[in-house]
């Protein structure tokens, strides 16, 4: 990567995917376990630093499979406790139709004990560290920039905000938008002149519909209001081009219209592309997984950057081998708008957190059942929430960068 010159005029197209989309279905689903594990130790007493999930979950036609491990469960997280929540979930999301449908769904619990060899490299207290060790070897990517309010890139933070939009209404049921189901995928294709977003060329919106024989261009009128007011003031012109259910009718969505998986969703839950990523999905894992707890403290670290002055982008990263705590690598890049020279950031960023395991989980607080809110509309991007979620989104650390640099 290294410093370059960057493009000043050009596009960059981003997707997000609604709750109802069968992969997100899954995401949803395995952090719902994830947060079962964290409340049901929190209610038993139990230490909330030794819960251990992995939780993979598969969608088809009426039918849902959850596998993966545990360690540390309280004797209240049965097999009928996951079924229920992931029932409740899939109702949360609004399935209730023959091919996919919460109250009769066939809901199948195979999770099982965590491997003894995972466990020794992640709770033993190894020999060069003597703290807890990464829970597998990875690379993570952090990523922030000026053109949100959020520092987040625009096409996938307005994909997001059209769809959730659209939720919003769709659940409550008012108006024309209770016509819509909960499978949906937005696009949005940013205009960019000198460097910043100006405006949007292209349109995609494919949303399923629960009332039969709705046409594309009834759709259109649905639809497009939502979009106009995600928007900001301007940025849609008469050249845009729209492509709402471009294929025509919608009806059978979610699930039982394609098989979902845990994990398929990894550019739409970061950046859209607009960074480099690890690899890593997150849903359905405890943050003693670098893949996870990493990849947010990178963000937590990239927008602290950026909200300090001292660039107006960031790209982070970090690496980790299993069972080592400490990172083995810190890579910053500025892109060319940096104010301090990257190595000092680099430097700076080892200072101001602790980027062990342990460390990340008690500087952003993860043992918490903050999880399921996490599964759509992306990770990043998004308010902390008073009750620690979203921890990551804070700029609590701008400061300290600032006065290190």
């Amino acid at each position: 990567m290294g410093p370059h010159v960057a493009r000043k005029s050009y596009q960059f197209t981003s997707e997000s995917v609604s709750e109802g989309h069968p992969d997100k279905v899954c995401d949803r689903i395995s952090d719902e376990v994830v947060d079962a594990f964290y409340r049901e130790s929190l209610a038993a007493k139990l230490d909330l630093w030794a819960v251990r999930a992995a939780c993979e979950t598969m969608a088809t036609t009426q039918r849902v499979i959850i596998a993966g491990e545990y360690s540390n469960t309280p004797a209240s997280v049965t097999v009928a406790m996951i079924q229920d929540v992931a029932r409740k979930a899939i109702r949360d999301i609004g399935y209730e139709q023959d091919g996919f449908h919460w109250a009769n769904a066939n809901i199948e619990v195979l999770l099982h004990g965590q491997s003894a060899d995972i466990a020794a490299g992640v709770d033993a207290k190894q020999p060069t560290n003597k703290e807890e060790g990464a829970g597998d070897q990875g690379i993570m990517f952090g990523y922030a920039c000026r053109e949100t309010p959020e520092l987040m890139p625009a096409p996938i933070y307005y994909s997001h905000k059209i769809l959730e939009d659209l939720a919003k209404a769709r659940k409550s049921k008012t108006g024309d938008a209770a016509k819509l189901g909960p499978d949906s995928k937005s696009q949005v294709t940013v205009r960019y002149e000198d460097g910043k977003p100006v405006g949007v060329t292209a349109i995609v919106v494919s949303h399923q519909h629960i009332v039969p024989d709705l046409s594309s261009a009834k759709v259109r009128d649905i639809v497009e209001p939502f979009v106009r007011a995600a928007l900001p003031q301007g940025w849609i012109s008469k050249d845009t081009a729209w492509h709402i259910n471009p294929t025509g009718a919608f009806y059978i969505g979610g699930p039982d219209g394609d098989c979902g998986l845990t994990g398929r969703k990894i550019i739409v839950d970061t950046y859209g592309g607009a960074a480099p990523h690890g690899g890593g999905a997150f849903s359905g894992k405890d943050p003693t997984k670098v893949d996870r707890s990493a990849a947010y403290a990178a963000r937590y670290l990239a927008k602290n950057v950026v909200a300090s002055g001292i660039a107006d982008r960031c790209t982070i990263q970090l690496s980790y081998a299993i069972g080592v705590a400490r990172p083995l690598s810190i890579y910053v890049d500025t892109h060319g708008t940096g104010q301090v020279d990257e190595a000092k950031i680099e430097a700076a960023l080892a200072q101001v957190m602790d980027l062990t395991p342990r460390g990340i989980r008690t500087q952003l607080d993860l043992n918490k059942p903050i999880y399921a809110r996490t599964a759509v509309y992306g990770h990043f991007g998004r308010k902390p929430d008073a009750d620690g979620g979203f921890s990551w989104e804070r700029t609590d650390l701008a400061e300290a960068i600032k006065k290190m640099v």
